[in-house]
């Protein structure tokens, strides 16, 4: 596997140079890397589908116990199969799509390469770290995609709004996949969902890690990124935006739903972030007039079904989220494809300025209406056979919310139905505001061919659905042992399932015929604001809200910073001495008269410090506060102790005394009450946590630090003095 990953990362490497020679066609060579990761998945296909796994361990850092996990079971050999089957048709679209002599083909070529490579190593990794490489891997490689035509503000703003959204998500995940781990005692994905942890840290994480999930795979509120990454070419926005990196939260959660779903707020969140995408996406997609602008809101609404699905970690909903993840790829890529080749063609994509494309491109429109008709779910398609499959067991899941979730599905499906047709009308011109449109040049037949044959397997398998028995029956059982074989059909009987489907169908078809009636609606009940509104308010405030931040706490002042400093470190550990009970038992505050002496004299001095108007008597008294303390060092049987203090106070006092040559007299600067109040507030709360946690700390009975030391002194280190020792091995860093 690590191999696979390397010879697309060699691939990336050598499309430049190669670009420089043979232009556009260098998409197809490149399809080498993708073709190799389909070899690899063909060579153990029957060892993954009988129920084992293929699994590859690279230390990384063996220092701090990190490696390179990578597994292939046969969830990972269907999400291979969709990342590297459609990436090689892609890769020969691009070939065709791009103008020869394009400067970016080099560059667009080699970026997703090396975006199919960090794909890949995100779903076959098995440690959580590792996937979290790649997870970031493929933002990255988004950015600069997205950002393909960097001279246009338009596409930088889409491609910095798209990382932003996803990295702040990714971020958090991070944080949840670090306590995910300490509960564990593994980072291992596998392990973890054997034997997963629980607790109330767990549940917090299981939060993080779902907000990464749900900014990856564009869900309500962070959904706004994925229309505004339509701004990358199509191949980049079929291949990326639609069949494999929004996946890769869907494919996230599928993967650990099985074993966290009961845990904390993880399906009430699932099932709210889901269906509320699968709402406004259906209700985006419908307003749209531009192909790819529909397809990305109707990309949103079916990630948000296929999370429901996923992430209710039901066995039978997790079969059914499979079936729903395979076909939705094999529609929405050659609906992409389709839409791509009318731009090129037409140069246009805005269904008002289309003619009736039929003549034209009869090839490209029968792939997009039989994408469009597997996307509503009309038989005999395999988005058909999928949904069926989703109400069965949406039926049949026995969860409190099971009802709710399946009205809530089936009625968001109506808004798909209403999409679709909306989407091969327009392709019809049945959109268009001038009948006189000219009528584009026919695409060539290769153009054409990648899109007809994603379109031509779909159907396939809609017609002979038994065919995908054996994948989709390993890769559900993958996910959950739980999940029982089911044999595939079109027809599965008169069942509840087969009724609501035909009443989406027919409430999608009114919903069509409503026509201008529906956009007034629609119209008449737009909210003021959107996400991307509030997301381009926040990118507007932030940087305003940073530099007032910045203009208060970093004002100059040293007593603000000696104040956030003691306030910080005295409030946040001394609640927790408060709220947990540790304080200390009472204890004597002095063994011998003269330690209680001395410690007078310190206080005395301290307050003679505070009180000093003149620079000169304060410095004074701040040395003998010095003395003072050498002298409990002395008391204590440290005399080393006391002689550092003392030599230390002594240079430091002739410093001060030096500086006050060029120094006023009298201190100059009187705070007002206010301020001095609060600084008497401070010190006093930083005087008795310190206080609090010394005696806390001498009553404390723990390992000693100090035998350590005492013992390995002269084997580790080679010295019999332990002072030298501690000072120049193992604490040399503090020294210096």
């Amino acid at each position: 596997m690590l191999l696979v990953l390397l010879a697309h990362g060699v691939t990336a490497l050598l499309a430049p140079l190669v670009a420089l020679h043979v232009g556009r066609w260098v998409f197809p060579l490149t399809a080498v890397a993708p073709l190799v990761a389909l070899g690899y998945g063909a060579a153990h296909a029957g060892e993954v589908l009988s129920g084992g796994a293929v699994s590859e361990q690279t230390q990384w850092v063996p220092g701090l116990d990190l490696s390179i996990d990578l597994r292939l079971d046969a969830m990972g050999l269907l999400m291979l199969l969709l990342v590297s089957g459609i990436g090689v048709l892609v890769f020969v679209y691009a070939g065709f799509y791009f103008q020869e002599g394009n400067p970016r083909c080099g560059r667009t070529a080699s970026t997703l390469t090396a975006f199919s490579g960090a794909m890949l190593g995100l779903i076959l990794s098995d440690q959580l770290f590792t996937l979290f490489l790649f997870w970031e891997l493929t933002t990255i490689t988004s950015y600069l995609l997205v950002g393909f035509k960097d001279e246009d503000p338009a596409a930088r703003a889409a491609a910095l709004q798209a990382v932003l959204v996803t990295a702040l998500g990714a971020l958090c995940m991070l944080a949840g996949f670090a306590i995910v781990t300490t509960a564990a005692g593994t980072a291992s994905i596998s392990e973890i969902v054997e034997s997963p942890p629980q607790g109330m840290a767990v549940s917090v994480a299981l939060l993080l890690i779902l907000l990464g999930a749900l900014t990856k795979s564009a869900q309500v509120p962070f959904h706004f990124w994925l229309p505004g990454a339509m701004a990358a070419p199509t191949p980049v926005s079929a291949y990326l935006h639609s069949a494999t990196m929004v996946k890769a939260g869907v494919y996230l959660v599928a993967r650990l739903a099985p074993a966290f779903a009961v845990q904390g707020a993880w399906r009430p969140v699932v099932f709210a972030a889901g269906l509320v995408s699968m709402w406004i996406g259906g209700w985006r997609a419908l307003r749209q007039h531009d192909g790819k602008l529909l397809l990305a809101f109707g990309t949103v609404s079916q990630l948000g079904f296929m999370l429901v699905l996923l992430g209710a970690g039901v066995p039978g909903l997790t079969y059914a989220g499979v079936l729903v993840l395979f076909a939705h790829a094999l529609f929405k890529a050659p609906l992409f494809l389709a839409v791509g080749i009318v731009d090129h063609q037409a140069g246009t994509r805005d269904f008002r300025k289309l003619p009736n494309l039929w003549r034209a491109m009869p090839l490209t429109i029968g792939v997009a209406g039989i994408a469009a008709a597997s996307m509503a779910a009309v038989p005999p398609c395999l988005g058909f056979i999928a949904k069926e499959e989703a109400f069965i067991e949406l039926f049949d899941s026995g969860l409190t919310w099971g009802l709710a979730v399946l009205i809530g599905v089936a009625a968001a499906s109506v808004l798909t139905v209403a999409y679709s047709a909306r989407l091969t009308a327009g392709l019809l011109g049945r959109g268009a505001s001038a009948k006189s449109v000219t009528q584009p040049p026919r695409p060539t037949l290769a153009f054409q061919a990648p899109g007809a044959v994603l379109a031509a397997v779909s159907l396939l398998f809609g017609l002979a659905p038994f065919l995908l028995d054996p994948l989709v029956n390993a890769a559900a059982a993958a996910l959950d042992p739980r999940v029982e074989p089911v044999r595939l059909a079109l027809w599965q009987g008169l069942k509840p399932a087969l009724f609501l489907s035909l009443a989406v169908l027919l409430a999608g078809v009114a919903l069509v015929a409503l026509g201008q009636r529906w956009d007034t609606l629609q119209g008449r009940l737009a909210v003021p604001f959107s996400a991307s509104t509030v997301y381009r308010t926040l990118l507007r405030t932030l940087p305003r809200v940073a530099n007032r931040t910045t203009a208060v706490m970093q004002s100059g002042s040293l007593p603000v910073y000696l104040m956030v400093i003691l306030g910080v470190t005295t409030i946040l550990p001394g609640a927790w001495l408060v709220t947990s009970r540790a304080l200390p038992e009472s204890r004597r505050l002095f063994e011998t008269p003269a330690q209680a002496f001395v410690g007078l004299m310190t206080v005395a001095a301290a307050f003679a410090v505070i009180r000093s108007r003149r620079r000169f008597p304060a410095v004074l008294m701040m040395g003998a506060v010095g003395y003072s303390v050498a002298g409990l060092f002395l008391l204590q049987g440290a005399p080393d102790l006391a002689v550092t203090q003392l030599l230390v106070e002594t240079l430091t006092v002739v410093m001060f005394v030096l500086g006050l040559r060029r120094l006023p007299d009298r201190f100059g600067f009187t705070p007002s009450r206010s301020r001095r109040a609060i600084q008497i507030l401070v010190a006093t709360l930083a005087a008795g946590f310190v206080l609090t946690f010394a005696l806390l700390a001498g009553s404390h009975e723990t390992n000693r630090v100090s035998d350590f030391h005492v013992e390995e002194s002269l084997p580790s280190a080679g010295g019999r003095n332990v002072v030298n020792v501690i000072l120049v091995d193992f604490r040399g860093i503090d020294t210096l």
